[in-house]
């Protein structure tokens, strides 16, 4: 039993026994088994003018203030829960039009399951939160419905989500109107276990709108004696915030309790919660801007104790501070434990650190083959991502540069940049197939977020890309390697209903894969919640494995490729009704 649909030219057939979309004349013919060698590089292809997607991020041309260079985070949010992510797209103003009163506006973009969207911000009330910078998903009140956190140049808005296609801004009845920073890459999780998401909100610069450097006006104002922007170099830095989910509606400010206010008062760009070190405890990861990173170990009772030093995250291999903007987590070695990459300015590197267990990592950037590439360029959102759904996570990310000055003088490096994509060679390095996976990645663009998630249901990844000037790009991952794929959308039983956190071991042969449910990440933005492994040749997964947050754990046993299934904690999968809140509202 089952329905089918038209999905631009692919039947999809959604089995009401099994929360299963299964892409009948999609990514399960295309990606039959074995791989084709006449073929062997994916194709990242821009489908945006197809997707009916029209939207233009504002800022100054000149970039004359470091915050109108900063913003741009995009989320994929099923906010009405039909099982088609749904796309939500920050938006700042420059500094003029923010002191003549003048806001500029953020969209919400229905999915609308046939390749195409419809701009829904007016009716779900988000257009207008604040001066815009990143988003993160989380389910503040644990109602099995995502709600929209949009970190800000001057705090934060908690959107609840209705239900109906609606959200109302909940900011000062759950008590974080009190954060007034500039906040930037925000993420939730629950780090004291009692099922209720906590959230975190790390902070940037303390600025003022009417007192502001002018271009050039510092000696940390220029760059290769071009006169730029001032920051954050020079500048404050602004401390960051935890705030404690009380379960009832609200949270509390327990930043300094638990250890993590950021005394130090660095320039906090991007934040992630993952149990590094396997104890069952949620840890906290910090990039800091020009600063040395921060690695929190979870030591229970709500406190946390700062390793980023005594790990090996704070510094590269040179013992120098990088720039530090969009942060990956990813089991790219198939250890089941989640290494880190992040992204940095240009005449840096991006840096993968390598988790080798016991809260300890290595930079192995230049051995695995990332650093090289990446030197020339600003990087800003980025991911692990099976691009070839080989069952090996290959690395993505995007860039843009910060001044739009640098391209009055040949410095070696240009505003508008290209992104980068490496494929990983099961051995611990990658390969940099950037020249090879299409046109539409060569395209020079001014970058900052970046999301992955399957917009279709098809098994084939799109790369969702929030650019700081003009339209985003959404590209699609189009031909390589003919492989199967499984993907999972996993839910609370009655706490924790999005999974923040759940991990799923997927076992397909000789292939074990390890990936979680995270909040936040990339730079300022949000991916898909739904997991996605490929499976390469193996038509099936043998084994598959969740452990969720509260310790309990389902086996799954066998399950057929090219399909999405659904999880309820407890009871293994369920119809897609079990996992649902309620009706979702039609659109």
């Amino acid at each position: 039993m089952g329905m089918a649909r038209t999905v631009g030219r692919k039947l999809l057939v959604w089995s009401v026994a099994g929360c299963v979309w299964l892409g009948m004349r999609g990514a399960a013919q295309s990606r039959a088994a074995g791989a084709d060698e006449a073929d062997p590089i994916p194709r990242l292809v821009d489908i945006t003018g197809a997707t009916g997607i029209h939207f233009s991020h504002l800022s100054s041309p000149e970039k004359r203030y470091i915050m109108e260079s900063m913003s741009g985070g995009v989320a994929l949010i099923d906010y009405d829960r039909d099982g088609y992510p749904d796309i939500y797209l920050t938006n700042a103003p420059d500094v003029d039009m923010a002191l003549a009163g003048k806001t500029a506006r953020s969209a919400l973009y229905h999915n609308n399951r046939d390749g195409t969207f419809t701009d829904v911000t007016d009716k779900a009330g988000v257009g207008y939160p604040c001066w815009a910078m990143g988003v993160a998903v989380g389910d503040y009140n644990n109602d099995g419905w995502p709600d929209l956190l949009v970190t800000c140049f001057g705090g934060v808005v908690l959107y609840r989500n209705n239900g109906d296609g609606t959200f109302t801004d909940v900011t000062k009845q759950t008590g974080l109107s009190s954060d007034s920073g500039w906040a930037t890459g925000a993420s939730f999780g629950d780090y004291d276990g009692d099922g209720w998401p906590d959230l975190f909100v790390p902070h940037y610069v303390d600025l003022n709108l009417k007192d502001l450097p002018a271009l050039g006006s510092k000696r940390t104002c220029m760059y290769h004696d071009i006169a730029v922007q001032c920051g954050p170099r020079g500048l404050k830095g602004s401390p960051d915030n935890l705030y404690h989910n009380n379960g009832n509606g609200t949270f509390t400010d327990v930043s300094k309790r638990a250890g993590v206010d950021d005394a130090q008062g660095y320039f906090g760009l991007t934040s992630v919660w993952s149990d590094f070190n396997g104890d069952g405890k949620l840890d906290l990861f910090v990039g800091n801007d020009g600063e040395p990173n921060y690695l929190y170990r979870n030591d229970g009772g709500g406190r946390f104790t700062e390793m980023g030093y005594q790990s090996g995250v704070a510094f590269n291999q040179d013992g120098m501070e990088q720039a530090n903007m969009g942060v990956a987590l990813g089991d790219y070695l198939h250890t089941g434990r989640l290494s880190i990459a992040i992204t940095h300015f240009s005449e840096e590197y991006t840096t993968l650190f390598r988790n080798d267990g016991g809260f300890n990592f290595t930079d192995v950037s230049f051995a695995a083959g990332i650093a090289r590439p990446t030197i020339p360029y600003v990087g800003w959102g980025d991911a692990f991502v099976d691009v070839d759904d080989d069952g090996w996570p290959d690395f993505f990310e995007v860039n843009g540069h910060v001044y739009p000055q640098v391209d009055s003088k040949d410095v070696g490096t240009r505003y508008r940049e290209p992104k980068l994509l490496f494929l990983n060679q099961h051995n611990g390095t990658f390969r940099d197939v950037s020249q090879l996976a299409g046109p539409a990645i060569q395209t020079p663009q001014v970058s900052r977020g970046m999301v992955v998630g399957d917009l279709f249901n098809d098994g084939h990844l799109e790369m969702v890309v929030e650019n700081i000037e003009g339209s985003p790009m959404i590209l699609r991952v189009e031909g390589g390697p003919k492989n199967h794929w499984i993907e999972f959308e996993l839910a609370g039983a009655s706490r924790n209903r999005l999974a923040l956190n759940a991990r799923v071991r997927v076992t397909a042969g000789s292939l074990v894969e390890t990936d979680e449910v995270r909040s936040g990440g990339s730079y300022l933005s949000q991916s898909d919640l739904r997991l996605h492994f490929g499976l390469g040749g193996h038509t099936k997964a043998d084994k598959v494995e969740v452990l969720w947050p509260d310790g309990r754990r389902d086996d799954l046993g066998g399950l057929a490729a090219d399909r999405v299934y659904c999880v309820l904690e407890g009871a293994g999968v369920v119809p897609r009704e079990r996992i649902l809140p309620g009706k979702p509202a039609p659109f």
